[in-house]
């Protein structure tokens, strides 16, 4: 079946552009316009991914995927912005709301076609695990159901995590007490998302120790090997 992908976009010309391209590809897609109703028909529509621009009519591109990432049926899938804003704070700010990536305009609609092919190969690979489910210390994660459970004070909880940060929590839970540089990170997680850079990385950490440490200033879980990249610890 073909994947869906939804194409938030109020110029008209270039949501066509976007669809033309898409559907080459083989991709079923459909557009939205940005306006009030398109968090709601996103829901309804239910796509494999998002191609969000951040500059809509009434709300912009990050308050959209911040509704996003707090609803149910959308939180885990992958949301890339496409916008004419090039500056590296909202770059970070994409990315930190929940984004896992983005391409600023103008831009070749072959690198976004590859873009949006390398997210759902990695879903696809995520969706078929080797183990069904495993538990490293107070965390437990179920592979085929794409959850990370987290015991706190003698309750277990689960991490609302977005798609990227769940196959970055993954890696790092198959991998206890190994460092791993930047470079290494984008190789096993992003794999040949060449595209994306290490600043990448130091975002998606911080937004898990915000999600998984007690205090994330100082972690316990996810620290930072100085000079090197990060570690994950496991009492």
């Amino acid at each position: 079946m073909a994947k869906k992908v939804a194409i938030v976009e109020d110029e008209a010309e270039l949501a066509s552009l976007i669809e033309y391209n898409l559907n080459r590809s083989a991709f079923q897609t459909r557009i939205f316009n940005g306006g009030e109703a398109t968090f709601q028909d996103l829901e309804n529509w239910q796509p494999d991914l998002i191609v969000l621009d951040v500059m809509l009519p009434g709300q912009d591109g990050f308050e959209l995927c911040r509704r996003i990432r707090r609803a149910g049926k959308l939180m885990r899938t992958p949301v890339i912005f496409l916008t004419a804003r090039s500056d590296e704070v909202d770059r970070v700010l994409g990315l930190e709301i929940g984004g896992d990536d983005y391409i600023t305009k103008p831009f070749s609609p072959r690198e976004l076609v590859a873009r949006i092919k390398a997210h759902l190969r990695r879903g696809e690979t995520q969706a078929e695990p080797r183990q069904t489910q495993a538990v490293i210390g107070p965390f437990r994660i179920d592979m085929a159901a794409r959850r990370v459970f987290q015991t706190k004070t003698g309750t277990e909880q689960e991490v609302e995590l977005t798609s990227t940060e769940f196959k970055l929590l993954e890696f790092f839970l198959s991998h206890p007490g190994h460092a791993w540089s930047r470079d290494q990170l984008l190789r096993e997680v992003w794999g040949e998302q060449h595209f994306i850079t290490p600043r990448t990385v130091d975002v998606h950490i911080r937004r898990l120790r915000e999600q998984i440490e007690t205090r994330p200033d100082e972690p316990g879980f996810l620290v930072t090997v100085r000079g090197f990249g990060y570690r994950f610890e496991v009492q």
